[in-house]
């Protein structure tokens, strides 16, 4: 076997020598949301405009739904890290309301209808391994014009949001805390003067927070909160609790018993997990319940005598050696043992010694068995009909396939508002049930998504029901049978994206449980593709849509997959797909291999492709075979349900082939200068613990390489980011003042070696010194997470992957292009390039169109802020136009329609008596073919350029 030179810190004494990283504090997450709308104010890149280039069709996770009452037509939907958007039209059509706030993760919204004001509350309520915290309570009293923030900043993640329907100012919110540290602020608050002070009414511990509360239809007084104890870590999520349970309040939420007590009959102790509640009446509730206490086993025998992984953890070499061939080669190949391992050479290495029969359950059993193999009891439905004094489960059987083993993402159920016995829970499909959960059928049809966060039901009209799931809004009118999808907000999460060299090239990228999709990156986002049935991105792959990486010689052949490392090489021309995640052997443990598993195509040679588990895995004919090229680069995991001890990042350098750096979950940062024959860590003087989120070989020198690391699962929201100019021996900390929020990526600029992008939980930042500090992008971006940063070499372009509101694009051709003489200089032209002449401008096609209107860009830096005059001039000096800038500090861009004032036209033509210049069908006059000056000034200063009409 071959030996790898790893570092020499023992991996047992690693965890000895530091204290485990602490939660950011209210103080300084405020503190850096303040200091990023200082930044705004200041930036010198506010002005670059962002294009979002969606897609639109496959939306994202939905959190939560509310309906006008008196109109079911119009509502608001809350997206999980995707703001919050409205429609009045049955969701034809969206708008979103959350842009000018501070955030996009959202957790519950409420809203008085009566009075136009929306109550959200920031931080998603799932508990998934991308649920951003919040900032606390917003609330807007103009309909989303303007926010408010009201309160309970150190609340990270809210449960619920209920409003008293007869004292707007009295609302009830239930906190579930801090996703991945202990908090003192889970619980319940209340306030009665709309939000001005708040009372915590409940508090449990710093590990049970409040996931659900409910009201009684009728009597706000009564209502109900589902308290749950979690403990979620980056190797595992316990999420179950001798304190979860139900409490209920007579007196409007000022004061809470728990109900469900032993004898109750509802679940109590330790496997107790989320519940969602909902109630019909003042008498009869129920409760969803994901129980996480073990299914009874059974000694039913099954009717199969084929081999499971079970039958050989006790099995003797014997009787191993024993088995039929046949029976063995049925399990070899029906469980993906390589084409290898059949069953005499098994045999074989049984009688060697070299395995033992145990280690054909073991080759199965890797690092994410546990989140699908743990036999948990799941979801079950409990009733109250003496308004929670009682309880008893409505179902025999178990209701196998809605939760599995992760029930701690779902836990909704609804109630038809006129008929108690018809209730509808929210799992991977959606469920109904018409005899109060005796028995359940399933609702979900071919064009609604799977998992399901929001039920609503319509109380005027039968059938009625609007759902968000993780696939956007599913409306019914036929209580299930038919369903129309409402999908037209780009609220995609993505993970990672990619681009081609095609041209119009093509922009790839993976979705959180949407798949990896494909589209060219002009293509409109409008409604053309309904008349065509063609929508212009396309879906390439299925499940939670991973990294992407095309061959740069033929973009038919695309490397993706999903998550735990299932990856696949696809040809697109032929459509067809060849599964490659690399194999361990019969014996060695099983990889580990993290959700967003890492893979790269090498730049010297794109038949070359690396692939990280624990291990760095490199096939030098497309992912056909493999070679572990190291041994375990991470700290070795940790004992859990969630796959931890894992590489996340690899990058090699296109200075030299086997150059290679890779970081890995638990805080390891590892380089190899001869193509994996050797290791060195070189992240000893990093934050321990902490997931390198990004490792990046310089494209501009040799021995340059920037590192990001991300807090985010200790609540720990400081940006680190990190360079090296000798191979990671040595580094500076460049995070300047960049504002908290974590860091997932940093792109090197392919042209400016002193130009860096970042992208962070909370927006993108350029430097143009390489770090010394960092200005901060924001026209066109909302403040939403940002996975990854690509750059298209050829169009100049900046492509932003977010989680949570798509694909954003811009060109930033001028930001290569700006010097440190360029900011020096008063007034700074950037080239612009020509635009071909159309004898449309100003006309429209028919009688009932409206005219097309050409324009163009000019792109300015300006050193000092202040009021310019943009003149466009002919050859001979003419005044053309005229455009009063009243410019910022930095990049400045002046959009010019090509129209030519009636002053402008009179003095040209004077001029040049042989030039006719005839207004256009719109009566604009506009520029002929020709060229032209550009002439910026102002402040006692004057630049001019050139442009050209072809």
């Amino acid at each position: 076997m071959k030996k790898y030179l790893l570092p020499v810190l023992a991996v047992s004494s690693f965890a000895l020598v530091h204290a485990q990283p602490k939660a950011s504090s209210t103080e300084d997450l405020q503190q850096g949301l303040q200091e990023k709308n200082r930044m705004h104010e200041t930036s010198l890149v506010k002005n670059i405009p962002f294009e979002n280039i969606g897609p639109t069709v496959m939306s994202g996770r939905i959190v939560d739904v509310d309906v006008n009452p008196a109109n079911s037509t119009e509502f608001y939907v809350a997206y999980a890290s995707g703001g919050v958007w409205y429609t009045n039209n049955n969701g034809t059509s969206y708008v979103p309301v959350m842009d000018n706030t501070e955030t996009q993760n959202v957790g519950d919204i409420a809203v008085d209808w009566k009075n136009g004001t929306i109550w959200i509350g920031t931080g998603e309520n799932n508990s998934s391994r991308s649920s951003y915290a919040g900032i606390g309570i917003l609330k807007s009293t103009d309909r989303g014009k303007t926010w408010q923030n009201v309160g309970l900043p150190d609340s990270h993640h809210i449960g619920r949001i209920l409003i008293n329907p007869n004292n707007p100012d009295e609302v009830v919110i239930g906190v579930t805390g801090h996703l991945y540290s202990p908090n003192e602020s889970r619980g319940i608050y209340k306030t009665t003067d709309g939000g001005k002070t708040w009372q915590k009414t409940l508090f449990i511990n710093n590990e049970t927070g409040i996931i659900d509360v409910v009201a009684t239809p009728g009597n706000f007084n009564v209502m109900y909160a589902a308290a749950w104890e979690k403990d979620r870590k980056a190797w595992n999520f316990l999420g179950n609790g001798d304190d979860s349970g139900i409490y209920k309040s007579t007196d409007g939420g000022d004061n809470w018993t728990l109900i469900t007590t032993k004898g109750s009959g509802f679940p109590t102790g330790e496997g107790v997990g989320r519940i969602g509640l909902i109630v019909f009446d003042e008498n009869t509730l129920y409760a969803v319940h994901d129980n996480q206490f073990h299914r009874k086993s059974t000694t039913k025998k099954s009717t199969s005598d084929a081999l499971t992984k079970e039958d050989f953890k006790s099995m003797s070499t014997q009787d191993f050696l024993n088995l039929d061939n046949k029976k063995l080669n049925n399990y070899l190949k029906n469980n993906g043992f390589q084409e290898k391992y059949r069953a005499d050479n098994v045999k074989q290495m049984v009688r060697s010694g070299s395995v033992k029969p145990v280690d054909l359950a073991r080759y199965l059993e890797n690092a994410n068995a546990l989140l699908f193999d743990t036999p948990v009891i799941g979801a079950e439905v409990y009733r109250s009909d003496d308004a929670g004094k009682s309880w008893k489960k409505t179902h025999k059987d178990y209701i196998d396939g809605l939760f599995f083993s992760y029930g701690y993402y779902f836990a909704q159920i609804a109630v038809d508002p006129n008929d108690k016995n018809k209730i509808y829970l929210a799992g991977v499909p959606l469920i109904k049930s018409d005899d109060g959960g005796k028995t359940f059928s399933s609702i979900s049809k071919e064009n609604v998504h799977a998992d399901h966060h929001s039920i609503w039901v319509d109380p005027k009209m039968p059938g009625h029901i609007i759902n968000g799931n993780d696939g956007g809004i599913n409306i019914t009118y036929d209580d299930g049978e038919t369903w129309i999808k409402s999908n037209s907000t780009s609220v995609g999460q993505f993970y990672a994206i990619a681009v081609d060299n095609e041209k119009p090239y093509n922009v790839y990228g993976g979705l959180q449980d949407n798949g990896v999709w494909k589209g060219p990156n002009n293509a409109s986002e409008n409604r053309r593709w309904h008349q065509s049935g063609h929508y212009p991105w396309e879906s390439i792959m299925g499940g939670d849509g991973m990294q992407v990486q095309v061959d740069n010689r033929n973009s038919n052949i695309v490397y993706t997959g999903f998550q735990f490392g299932n990856y696949f090489r696809l040809d697109l021309e032929k459509d067809s797909r060849a599964y490659i995640q690399p194999k361990h052997e019969l014996g060695e443990s099983p990889y580990r291999f993290n959700w967003q598993t890492p893979i790269l195509l090498s730049p010297h040679n794109q038949d070359i492709l690396y692939l990280g588990g624990n291990k760095l895995h490199r096939s030098m004919n497309q992912g056909r075979d493999w070679d572990a090229i190291s041994g375990d680069l991470t700290t070795g995991g940790k004992k859990g349900n969630v796959a931890y001890g894992t590489l996340t990042t690899i990058s090699e350098s296109p200075f030299q082939f086997g150059l290679i750096y890779v970081g890995s979950d638990d805080g390891l940062v590892n380089v190899s200068k001869n193509g994996g024959g050797s290791w060195e860590q070189i992240s000893g003087s990093f934050p321990k613990d902490m997931w390198v989120s990004r490792v990046i070989a310089s494209s501009h020198k040799k021995e340059r390489v920037y590192v990001t690391l991300n807090g985010y699962r200790w609540d720990d929201f400081t940006p680190y980011v990190y360079s090296s100019d000798d191979y990671g021996k040595s580094w500076k900390n460049i995070s300047a003042n960049l504002p908290l929020s974590s860091v997932n990526v940093i792109r090197e600029d392919p042209e400016n070696e002193n130009v860096l992008y970042v992208g962070t939980d909370n927006g993108v930042y350029v430097s143009f010194d390489r770090g010394g500090k960092w200005e901060v992008f924001t026209n066109g971006l909302p403040n939403v997470a940002v996975h990854d940063l690509v750059i298209q070499e050829e169009a100049k372009d900046l492509l932003i992957g977010t989680h949570g509101r798509s694909i954003y694009k811009t060109n930033i051709a001028p930001i290569q292009q700006l010097t440190a003489d360029d900011r020096n200089k008063a007034v700074h032209l950037f080239n612009t390039d020509p635009i071909r002449h159309s004898q449309r401008w100003g006309r429209s096609f028919g009688s009932w169109g409206t005219a097309f209107e050409p324009s163009i860009t000019f792109r300015t830096y300006v050193k000092n802020a202040g009021n310019y005059t943009a003149n466009i001039l002919a050859k001979d000096g003419t005044v053309l136009q005229s455009i009063r800038l009243n410019a910022d500090k930095g990049f400045n861009y002046i959009s010019y329609d090509l129209t030519i004032s009636e002053k402008g036209k009179k003095a040209y033509t004077k001029k040049n008596k042989n030039v006719s210049i005839s207004k256009s069908q719109n009566g604009k006059y506009y520029l002929p073919k020709g060229k032209y000056q550009l002439e910026i000034s102002g402040n006692g200063v004057s630049e001019k350029g050139s442009f050209e009409l072809k």
